[in-house]
């Protein structure tokens, strides 16, 4: 064999050589590339249906990241409370209404066994401008504990619902050009909603002597004066978030009732809140939000937000309190106390009827 055929062998050895080394190592990359993925990286799909007020935690990305943390990537549908019962669930691993009330309902119509978790909750409140703040307290319907927060003395307000009292019969509201027609809160829809529904259930326990209703004949008892509460109002939302937006933006009633949560979150993100007062009901309800899990993904997310100090934190950041943490609000919340009652010191919690009883006070209240 000569020089060159020689090399030639040569080089076609080297390069088979070359080659095989070549797809060993493309090889060994792969591997390694997956044996060094993070496992924690690796997400399980979670859906669910939420009300409103909480769409802003779900969507936050330090909410998304810490999830992802622990293997959930979540995705929600937004829907009033009591209208998750006409939803189809088998879609969901979870629904999670703003209240236990149509929580229960839920869990009857799934066969849910066990209590549902309950991560956190916030109490209604009453959003006034300044000037009707001023002039509630001026006229014996509200005490003001500075410019920016007060209590709303639920019997006197009731009472001036009760005989259709207008702004310009109290005194001192000649002064404000923007309060006119009869005085009334506005709420959303009782029977599409857990915030209305809960409105009326603090409302009708203040009318009835202090007694939580618990049969047709207590619904009877107030329906008079639930259904002027409602009445009043005309055309309602079906989710608190829309309402809370037009206050905000200065468009609407004058008076409007919220989640204390919605409040706290534009506080606790610095946002400018004009003229807010908050006035806290002397009887008020918690709305406890409650997780229904569908599948065991649902439950597993339920029990994270509840458990998980960074959920927790960022629930906070969102202005809900979390269950057995009241710590952890106030701490959060302690450069704002003009607007906020921390300990709900002075507000008494009113018991809420069943979930059949607020069905039939809502129905009765829109009829």
């Amino acid at each position: 064999m000569g020089f060159r055929e020689h090399a030639a062998a040569v080089r076609r050895i080297v390069g088979i050589v070359l080659a095989v080394l070549l797809i060993g190592g493309v090889a060994v990359a792969v591997v390694a590339g997956r044996d060094s993925q993070d496992p924690g990286t690796a997400t399980k799909t979670v859906r669910g249906v939420i009300g409103s007020e909480k769409a802003e935690f779900f969507a936050d990305p330090e909410v998304v990241k810490a999830l992802a943390a622990k293997g959930l990537t979540v995705k929600t549908e937004t829907s009033g409370s009591w209208d998750m019962e006409h939803l189809p669930l088998a879609d969901y691993d979870f629904a999670f209404p703003s209240a236990k009330a149509p929580a229960d309902g839920l869990r009857k119509k799934s066969r849910i066994q066990g209590a549902p978790p309950r991560p956190f909750y916030s109490p209604l409140v009453v959003v006034a401008h300044r000037g009707a703040a001023e002039v509630l307290a001026g006229n014996g319907l509200a005490t003001l504990g500075g410019k920016s927060s007060g209590t709303l003395r639920m019997g006197p307000y009731l009472d001036a619902a009760k005989a259709d009292r207008t702004w310009q019969q109290l005194k001192g509201a000649t002064a404000h050009a923007e309060l006119g027609g009869t005085v009334f809160i506005t709420s959303t829809d009782p029977v599409a909603s857990s915030s209305g529904a809960l409105y009326l259930a603090a409302a009708s326990y203040v009318a009835d002597g202090g007694k939580v209703a618990t049969d047709d004949a207590a619904v009877a008892r107030t329906a008079p004066l639930m259904k002027k509460l409602i009445a009043v109002q005309g055309a309602q939302q079906t989710n608190s978030d829309a309402p809370f937006r037009d206050f905000i933006s200065g468009v609407g009633n004058p008076l409007v009732l919220v989640y204390e949560s919605q409040v706290a979150s534009l506080l606790l993100q610095k946002q400018d809140v004009g003229d807010l007062v908050v006035l806290y009901p002397d009887t008020t309800v918690s709305s406890d939000h409650t997780l229904v899990p569908l599948t065991t993904e649902g439950q597993r997310l339920g029990e994270l937000l509840g458990t998980d100090r960074r959920l927790r934190e960022l629930a906070v950041r969102h202005g809900f309190r979390p269950q057995g943490a009241a710590a952890e609000f106030v701490s959060a919340t302690a450069p704002h106390t003009a607007y906020l009652n921390q300990k709900l010191t002075g507000v008494r919690q009113a018991p809420v009827p069943t979930s059949a009883v607020l069905h039939a006070m809502a129905q009765r209240a829109r009829s």
